[in-house]
């Protein structure tokens, strides 16, 4: 087995001449997206859907930083804020609506702990999973393997190293639980204050209208 279909399978593996020859396209495109006009918004728009392997509607404010962006898929109305990296070695997918605040870092690529073994250059990509409706804060780091729920808040400086279930929030390091997300949540906007009048007819007539 080459070392491309050991990488694809969650293997170990070395990233030789043919693996560092996959990376060309997505340093290219992130070169080009890195120094674009940050007013061109159009342009970004058509630079992003290309380096993605798949993606509706996706916005990155650059720089933005990954390995491949082929194995990166992303649902509708993705935004990533700036200086956002994603080292996609295995799959990354992320659902519809998703959120991320600047400075987020989603690692699949990993090295062995025992440094004789890590010296022989094998590493591996494990696979991590974004629900829908999910908001990122600022500095979040998302670990190899992770599984993050549908409707979950993940606060600012978590390092997620385990799964979180949907409709929650969680934070820390490690990122844990801190409570559900509950229907008491819906008017508010930031901890306890509610939204004017004016913003929450404009909700109402937007979820009437499924938006």
């Amino acid at each position: 087995m080459d070392q491309r279909k050991r990488r694809d399978a969650q293997l170990p593996y070395i990233s030789d001449e043919s693996v560092m020859e996959e990376q060309k396209n997505a340093r290219r495109l992130t070169q080009a997206l890195n120094t674009i006009d940050r007013s061109d918004f159009d342009g970004i728009a058509r630079i992003v859907k290309e380096l993605l392997g798949k993606s509706e509607g996706a916005f990155i404010n650059p720089p933005f930083y990954c390995d491949y962006g082929s194995h990166i898929e992303v649902g509708k109305n993705f935004f990533a804020n700036y200086n956002c990296t994603i080292l996609d070695v295995a799959k990354v997918t992320i659902g519809d609506n998703c959120l991320f605040a600047p400075n987020v870092s989603i690692y699949t690529a990993g090295h062995p702990v025992h440094p004789a073994t890590r010296n022989t250059m094998y590493e591996y990509g494990i696979s991590v999973s974004i629900g829908d409706n999910v908001w990122v804060g600022g500095n979040v780091v998302i670990c190899p393997g992770v599984h993050i729920g549908n409707n979950a808040v993940i606060g600012a400086g978590s390092v997620v190293t385990k799964d979180i279930p949907d409709n929650v929030i969680a934070a820390g390091n490690p990122c844990r639980v801190i409570r559900e997300i509950t229907e008491a949540d819906r008017k508010l906007y930031f901890r306890d204050r509610e939204f004017d009048e004016e913003a929450w007819e404009d909700i109402q007539k937007k979820e009437e209208q499924g938006l």
